[in-house]
């Protein structure tokens, strides 16, 4: 551990070459020379690095039920501060980077093993052979925003660069519909739904048979993620397979391709339309999903553009994000007066009012509570109950694990290898707080980097492998 000078000029210039401030380094140094540091540091390794970790305090006994032998206890009153933490789990990357990345990891399994099948996962690699792409379902205009068409100009008459804080936003602010656009991210789950109902309708239609025979020889499945674009309306990304009538495990039937998926999807998004009353000075709508549509294959072997991998990850990535790439607020928003201390893009504060400005008229849509979503309001990662694993399995898998190597260094018997009810466990854990310190949010970001760049060496190292054995069949 590296130990700095403590005066004042000292630690300034130790914290600037360190990119950090003089009183997140004093309290760096302050957390460093703490009796348990390096406890401190193995709980908070633990945790992956977490952002805003969960404080417990409390212990646990496990005793054999027969004796009343104590095989191992616990107690936090020996942790550093009389604490344990664990870790947040908050999918968010803007608000907990390392536990988003875990996140992402486990949607990335989660979405691969529906496409190229994982038999740990109970997903048979037939499913290779089944029908599958990788679809977009847009929002619809609300208004012209500033851009980068093919053309290379916006219709402002400039070329954009990628970075350019006005992509996004509105060419004329005064008539553009942020009420509609909020309007339609509050409705898109519905619209999703109704998208489902009139998918498996369509493709029903075009083998000749009604939706109970459908039912009988082939299954839909889906794995779907939300995205904001820069302007702020949300759009879906998903893969849809189709299988035989018992999923994965069984073939589709013949008449089942991917042309038929490809304009079954196209159909489908073309009848959905919800319809929402006038209500006070707002008229009233039908909304609908946008003129642009993406509909693409899954190459099987990797060999064609749109990898399997790809798709995953390309998931997995959204899966982590909300609405900040239009530099919204990541917590919610209690009165409008807060948005005063925020920084915020002028079209994205629009966005926000006009949440604000609907709530009145459409109380029972919670406009408001959902105004730092810009009236989201859906879940932002959905499967179908067919589609593959669950995130809930992939979470106990990693805890078994875990539990398997805490016995293992506590030397206490595999629960499988003793008789029922041979053990007793008495625990109780009482809620302390959560989150770090200036000095410890530093070391901890400082841990997940490690992690993280350990983690994505082995992961690439994996990628790799794959690779190979899928051009050796």
């Amino acid at each position: 551990m590296t130990v700095f000078p403590v005066a004042p000029e000292a630690v300034a210039d130790a914290a600037a070459s360190l990119g950090t401030d003089p009183l997140t380094l004093a309290d760096l140094l302050r957390v460093a020379s703490t009796p348990g540091f390096d406890r401190w540091q193995e709980q908070v390794r633990r945790t992956g690095g977490c952002s805003d970790p969960i404080h417990l305090t409390g212990s646990t006994v496990t005793r054999d039920r027969r004796t009343g032998d104590v095989l191992y206890s616990y107690s936090t009153a020996d942790e550093p501060g009389g604490r344990l933490r664990v870790a947040c789990g908050n999918r968010r990357a803007s608000r907990c980077p390392s536990c988003a990345w875990t996140y992402a990891g486990d949607t990335y399994h989660l979405i691969r093993a529906g496409i190229t099948g994982d038999e740990r996962k109970d997903v048979p690699t037939t499913v290779r052979s089944h029908p599958r792409v990788f679809a977009t379902l847009t929002a619809p205009s609300f208004g012209p925003v500033h851009n980068r068409p093919s053309s290379g100009r916006c219709r402002c008459g400039t070329a954009h660069a990628e970075t350019d804080a006005l992509l996004g936003t509105a060419l004329n602010p005064e008539r553009y519909d942020y009420a509609g656009a909020v309007l339609w991210n509050n409705f898109a789950g519905q619209l999703w739904q109704r998208f489902t109902i009139y998918l498996r309708r369509e493709i029903a239609a075009r083998a000749g048979l009604s939706q109970r025979a459908l039912a009988d020889c082939c299954r839909v499945s889906f794995g779907k993620v939300a995205e904001f674009q820069k302007r702020g309306a949300v759009h879906f990304h998903m893969v849809v397979r189709l299988d035989g009538p018992d999923g994965p495990d069984a073939p589709p039937p013949s008449w089942a391709s991917v042309a038929l998926l490809d304009d079954a999807i196209r159909a489908a998004a073309g009848r959905v339309a919800v319809s929402i009353p006038a209500r006070g000075d707002f008229p009233a709508r039908t909304l609908g999903w946008g003129t642009q549509i993406d509909v693409q294959p899954i190459g099987g072997l990797g060999h064609e553009e749109l990898t399997e991998q790809a798709v995953a990850s390309y998931v997995a990535k959204y899966a982590t994000k909300a609405a900040e790439t239009t530099g919204t607020a990541d917590r919610r928003i209690g009165e409008l007066a807060e948005l005063d201390k925020l920084r915020l893009p002028g079209h994205t504060r629009r966005l926000i009012e006009a949440c604000w400005a609907l709530d009145s008229a459409y109380p029972d849509r919670l406009l408001a509570r959902w105004s730092h979503m810009l009236g989201f309001r859906g879940h932002f990662s959905t499967k179908s109950r067919a589609y593959s694993t669950t995130l809930g399995a992939l979470r106990q898998v990693r805890a078994d694990y875990r539990a398997a190597q805490e016995r293992r260094d506590r030397g206490l018997p595999d629960p499988d290898d003793c008789l029922e009810g041979s053990t007793l466990v008495l625990a109780h854990w009482t809620y302390a707080g959560h989150g770090h310190t200036p000095g410890e949010s530093w070391l901890a970001a400082s841990i997940a980097e490690g992690i993280k760049t350990n983690r994505t060496t082995a992961r690439e190292a994996l990628a790799e492998l794959d690779q190979m054995n899928a051009e050796g069949e």
